[in-house]
C-alpha cells in the first residue's frame, strides 16, 4: 500500500464540507459570480442557503463583501471576493544554479517574487534552509502572516516521488536521493507541501495561466532535458511512480560514445542538454563572479553569430527535435512548449525543432500541434506550483482545513 503523507489520516480529522459551502466558493474562485444573487441564479440554491453560506465564508475571513461603485436602483451591490486574509501561497522553482521564489494569494496572483543564489549539490539541507529563511523574509516584505501560509509547493530538476514528496535517484544532486523535502517544508512552514518535478510545473504553468491549448508537453532543456505534460483535464502526468518525463537519458542515434551522468553513455542529455552544449564550446557553467555564466556566453555568442555556438544549437535542436518527434507520437500533445536556457535562444532551437518534428512526426499527430518557446519565462515553473497548490487549497480537504483553522 502506497504512503499518502497522513493524507488519510487527515481526511478523518477534517470534517466534510457542506455541498452549498463548496458551490458557493467555487463560484466566487472561478469568477463565475461576484454577488449572492448570481451565485444563487448560477447554483440554483435558494438564497436562504447562500446567505448562510456566505456568512460562514466571511465569517471565516475565507471571503470579503465590498461595496461596488455602481448603484442599482438606489443600492450598491455588494461583491464577494476571496479575503487578502484567507491566506497565501509559497512556491519555489529549485534549479541547478539559483532557485527562484514567489509569494502568491490564493487567487493565484503573485505578489512577491525573488531569486536564491545557491547549487543544488550543495547539498539538501543548505538548499532547503536558505529558501525557506528567503520565502519568510518575502512574506514579511509583504506584508503577510507566516502563519496563514496555506500551501507550499517545491520544484526540483529531478523525478520526484509525489507521494513521499521526496526526489527519486536524481543525477547530480548528492545527498538528494530519498531526502524527506515535503516533510521538512510541512515542519518550516506548518502547511501542507508536495514535491514536483520541475518540467511538470512548467508544463502546468504554461496551461493555466498562459492559456496553452492543452494537452501541453513541455520540454526543459536545461543542465538534463526533462519532459512534463499537462492533460487536457489540466491534471500532470506523472506515471506510476514519479518517474514519468525522464526522457534525457533516452539514447540518441547520434549520441555515439558520449557519456552521461547516469553511467551510460549516447543519452541525449549527454549531447543536446544545454550543460553538453557548454561543453563542447568550452564555456564554463559558471565563475565565482557570474553563476549563470555559461547562459549569459552561450546568448552572447549566438547573437554575435559566432559560427562554432550557432553549428551547435542548430545540432543540439536537431537531436532534441527527434526525441519532441517520439514524445509527440506517444502524447499527441495540443501544444508543444520548449523551455529552460536554451529555450531563450529563441530563433535557431525553435526553428531546429520545428523542422524535425514535422518532418518526422505524421500529419495525425502534428495537423492542430503548435510548438513554441514558453510564454512564460522563467516563471513558469512558479506559475505552475501556484497553480497545484491553489487547486489543493480549493479540494474538499483543503476547505475542510480552511474551515477548521
Amino acid at each position: 500500500m502506497r504512503e499518502d503523507d497522513g493524507r488519510s489520516a487527515d481526511r478523518a480529522l477534517l470534517p466534510a464540507v457542506p455541498v452549498g459551502l463548496r458551490r458557493v466558493l467555487d463560484l466566487v474562485v472561478a469568477g463565475e459570480a461576484t454577488n449572492r444573487a448570481e451565485i444563487a441564479r448560477r447554483s440554483g440554491l435558494a438564497r436562504s442557503t447562500v446567505g448562510q453560506q456566505v456568512d460562514q465564508l466571511l465569517g471565516r475571513d475565507i471571503l470579503q463583501e465590498l461595496e461596488s461603485g455602481e448603484s442599482v436602483r438606489g443600492r450598491p451591490p455588494r461583491l464577494l471576493t476571496l479575503s487578502p486574509r484567507a491566506g497565501t501561497i509559497a512556491v519555489a522553482d529549485v534549479d541547478n544554479l539559483e532557485t527562484r521564489i514567489a509569494i502568491a494569494d490564493l487567487g493565484g496572483r503573485i505578489l512577491a517574487r525573488d531569486t536564491v543564489l545557491v547549487r543544488i549539490d550543495a547539498g539538501p539541507e543548505t538548499v532547503l534552509e536558505l529558501v525557506c529563511d528567503r520565502l519568510f523574509a518575502l512574506l514579511e516584505r509583504s506584508g503577510c502572516d507566516p502563519d496563514r501560509v496555506r500551501q507550499v509547493v517545491m520544484g526540483l530538476p529531478a523525478p520526484v516521488d509525489p507521494w513521499r514528496g521526496s526526489p527519486l535517484r536524481p543525477n547530480g544532486m548528492p545527498g538528494w536521493d530519498g531526502f524527506p523535502v515535503a516533510e521538512r517544508l510541512r515542519t518550516r512552514f506548518r502547511a501542507p507541501a508536495q514535491v514536483d518535478n520541475d518540467a511538470n510545473l512548467m508544463a502546468l504553468g504554461e496551461a493555466v495561466h498562459a492559456r496553452a491549448e492543452t494537452p501541453v508537453l513541455c520540454l526543459k532543456i536545461a543542465t538534463g532535458i526533462g519532459a512534463g505534460l499537462a492533460t487536457a483535464e489540466g491534471r500532470i502526468y506523472r506515471g506510476a511512480d514519479g518517474a514519468a518525463g525522464d526522457v534525457g537519458h533516452i539514447r540518441s542515434l547520434g549520441g555515439g560514445t558520449a557519456l552521461c551522468t547516469c553511467g551510460n553513455v549516447g543519452c541525449v542529455r549527454a549531447i543536446a542538454s544545454h550543460r553538453a552544449v557548454l561543453l563542447n564550446l568550452g564555456i564554463p557553467e559558471s565563475t565565482e563572479e557570474d553563476p549563470l555564466h555559461g547562459v549569459h556566453e552561450l546568448a552572447e555568442r549566438v547573437a554575435n553569430n559566432d559560427p562554432p555556438a550557432v553549428r551547435a544549437l542548430r545540432q543540439a535542436a536537431t537531436e532534441i527535435g527527434e526525441l519532441a518527434a517520439m514524445l509527440v507520437y506517444m502524447f499527441n500533445p495540443r501544444t508543444l512548449v520548449l523551455g529552460g536556457p536554451l529555450s531563450e535562444l529563441r530563433d535557431d532551437l525553435l526553428s531546429g525543432v520545428r523542422a524535425v518534428v514535422y518532418q518526422r512526426a505524421l500529419p495525425l499527430a502534428t495537423r492542430k500541434l503548435t510548438i513554441t518557446t514558453t510564454q512564460l519565462g522563467a516563471a513558469s515553473a512558479l506559475h505552475g506550483a501556484v497553480a497545484l497548490a491553489t487547486g489543493d487549497v480549493f479540494s474538499e480537504r483543503g476547505i475542510a482545513r480552511l474551515l477548521v483553522d
